[in-house]
């Protein structure tokens, strides 16, 4: 089975804010990263706009020759422009405004009359919803989160592997051991099961092994790696490791 690439291009748009310039340009970087062969392009557009704009959302949804993967929290404002602007996918992510990058998983158990309505309205629109799900809590799988995912009527979820990229050695391991059998249970139940958070060359192969998940979301690691070697290679080599991981 393969497995895709998505590249979150988020932290092109961060240098572009740091100076509040015109330059980097996320539209640029996204149509570099669509021909060095990503599969889909997603950027989080956040409450405080701190890097994605609503206009890159907009050009990007008409020059994507790919898909859109729109991460974004699920607020009244950001349904309506996803309404709106009808991005192929939206990945359900919670938000603060203090954290530097989105941190963990959302908590779907305890809305599920939300999440259930935020649904149907993404659903109305022909967008395909995903939810970021923490793998583990406490030590154990979080399998209520799935079900709840799965009742409110989210086709897909986002694995979130932060805790096992900021890991090492036998916690690592651990953690890996968790995000597989979480996965295998999501799979079961019929959901399509992605992963990003903190992946880089050193960490991405065993996730990209696991038969059950078909998208890998990758950002601040590959244009990291772009400001030595350039956009193109640093999309090409986490593109070629992933595919050969699975073959």
């Amino acid at each position: 089975m393969s497995i895709y690439l998505g590249v979150n291009i988020d932290h092109i748009a961060t240098i572009r804010q740091a100076r509040n310039t015109k330059y980097p340009s996320p539209v640029d970087g996204a149509l570099l990263c669509e021909k060095s062969g990503a599969d889909s392009i997603t950027l989080h557009l956040r409450e405080d706009r701190r890097h994605i704009q609503d206009s890159d959302v907009e050009i990007l949804r008409e020059q994507l020759s790919t898909k859109m993967n729109l991460e974004m929290a699920s607020t009244d404002e950001m349904i309506a422009i996803a309404s709106k602007i009808r991005p192929q996918d939206c990945c359900l992510v919670p938000e603060k405004r203090e954290e530097l990058t989105t941190e963990g998983g959302l908590d779907v158990a305890s809305q599920i009359p939300r999440m259930t309505d935020v649904c149907a309205q993404l659903k109305a629109s022909n967008i395909v919803v995903s939810s970021r799900i923490v793998a583990m809590s406490f030590c154990e799988p979080r399998k209520d989160q799935i079900d709840a995912a799965n009742q409110c009527g989210v086709p897909v979820i986002e694995l979130h592997t932060g805790h096992y990229a900021d890991t090492t050695g036998d916690e690592q391991k651990a953690e890996f051991e968790r995000i597989k059998n979480i996965a295998t249970y999501a799979h079961s139940i019929g959901l399509q099961v992605n992963a990003g958070h903190g992946l880089t060359m050193g960490n991405t192969r065993s996730i990209a092994q696991l038969p059950e998940i078909v998208e890998l979301n990758i950002g601040h690691s590959i244009i990291a790696r772009a400001v030595f070697v350039g956009l193109e290679q640093s999309v090409k080599e986490i593109k070629t490791l992933i595919t050969k991981a699975r073959t």
